[in-house]
């Protein structure tokens, strides 16, 4: 019996690895205008296509063929300070534990007739890398984990009348992970969790327009679940029962959340606009990790969560310096889906603040650039896994968290 215990105890944490999809690593970067005004008015601005990401309904403002493409380089950056092992023994500073990474989008659209518009759109809109020395006190409760998603939307907008459009697309989201952690109590030194998924969920969207200067949007996307199949492995202990558990096809469901937007958008006059957002996403929508045998025969473990549903708020500006060059500015606030007493290594997430700042240039009458940047200072996030539902040994750290963030994107028209 006590050797059962123990195998349960241990895959319980071991499983824990997945909790990164539930972190709030949402990657709203997925338009170079709109990070210039940190996504302020997203829903409702619509000033080139690849703001369809936020609000579908947005395509009947593209008249014609229009194709947007862009990449944005983000480069984090989380030091854990003051890490303690179980015995209180200090450990050494864990520097980059967040690495750097490039997310890319591209979105292209059509003008069928007068009322109809069709579009397809690529982007990552989840994802993140973490890692930890092998050899780090924490390596019970998480070493890497590197989780990447592609979506592929296809879309179509109608509109209902000169000033209301409505819009709908289906998500086709394909998610990859790859998870290691260790278990120090059980001698294991490595194991690797490694699965992917491919799973449709849907998106819908309106836009009012009151008149040429001012309009108003709401856009959602549904959340997906996620049925991820795949292996897990790990060094061999010399212990049958807990080898055979530790190196076995598994699956497990995981739930990328539901989003609701809404913005609204104004020109004061010909050079000076103004925006600003609301949006909510549901990360409560993940409750708990199932992990069972590939062909579910059996449960191996299940982790209860315990997220929170999040706000993100944001205003912003923009100014036409001359009738090509616009210059963005924005200031937005983020709130984290962990709280401390839920917070892990692998999820060293807190509330952030946003400012960015952004150029627009219009080459001629077919093409226009945009870039735009971003700096995201995190509040300071303390751990300690004793609080947590991780059951190796405890460790307790202090994270310095800030993200840096450059979008680059042209629009062409046919």
């Amino acid at each position: 019996m006590k050797n059962v215990l123990t195998i349960t105890t241990a895959l319980s944490m071991i499983l824990m690895s997945a909790d990164v999809m539930a972190a709030g690593f949402h990657l709203r970067e997925q338009s170079a205008a709109a990070q210039g005004n940190a996504y302020a008015g997203a829903t409702a601005g619509a000033e080139d296509n690849s703001y369809t990401y936020y609000n579908v309904a947005g395509l009947t403002r593209h008249k014609g063929t229009s194709f947007t493409g862009g990449a944005t380089y983000i480069a984090p950056k989380a030091t854990a300070k003051k890490v303690r092992g179980e015995d209180g023994n200090r450990d050494a500073d864990v520097h980059n534990v967040v690495h750097a990474a490039i997310s890319p989008n591209f979105t292209i659209s059509h003008q069928v007739n007068e009322k109809w518009f069709i579009g397809f759109a690529g982007n990552s809109p989840f994802g993140m890398i973490t890692k930890y020395d092998k050899e780090w006190v924490g390596g019970d409760h998480g070493i890497t984990s590197d989780v990447k998603t592609a979506t592929f939307t296809p879309m179509t907008a109608y509109k209902v009348t000169d000033k209301f459009s409505i819009g709908a697309g289906v998500q086709i989201q394909y998610l990859w992970a790859h998870l290691t952690s260790s278990n120090k109590n059980l001698g294991v030194k490595h194991i690797a969790t490694d699965g992917d998924a491919l799973d449709l969920g849907y998106q819908l969207g309106a836009l009012y327009e009151f008149n040429d200067a001012t309009r108003v949007g709401i856009g959602y996307r549904s959340k997906i679940n996620h049925k991820v199949k795949g292996d897990m492995s790990a060094s061999k202990t010399n212990i049958p029962q807990i080898d055979g558990l530790l190196n076995q096809d598994i699956s497990v469901r995981l739930t990328t959340p539901a989003m609701f937007s809404m913005g609204a958008y104004h020109d004061i006059n010909d050079r000076w606009s103004v925006m600003a957002e609301y949006q909510r996403v549901f990360w409560s929508s993940f409750k708990h990790l199932n992990f069972v045998s590939k062909d579910g025969g059996y449960m191996i473990s299940q982790v209860n969560e315990h997220w929170r549903d999040t706000n993100f708020f944001a205003v912003g500006t923009s100014y036409m310096l001359d009738e090509q060059w616009k210059l963005r500015l924005g200031l937005g606030y983020d709130q984290s889906a962990v709280r401390y007493r839920h917070r892990t290594p692998r999820i060293p997430d807190s509330d952030r603040v946003w400012y960015t700042i952004g150029l627009g240039y219009q080459y001629n009458a077919k093409l226009a650039f945009n870039v735009g940047y971003t700096y995201i200072q995190a509040h300071k996030a303390s751990l300690n896994t004793k609080l947590t539902q991780n059951s190796g040994k405890n460790v307790t750290a202090e994270y310095d968290n800030s993200i840096q963030a450059l979008a680059f994107g042209f629009t062409y028209n046919f």
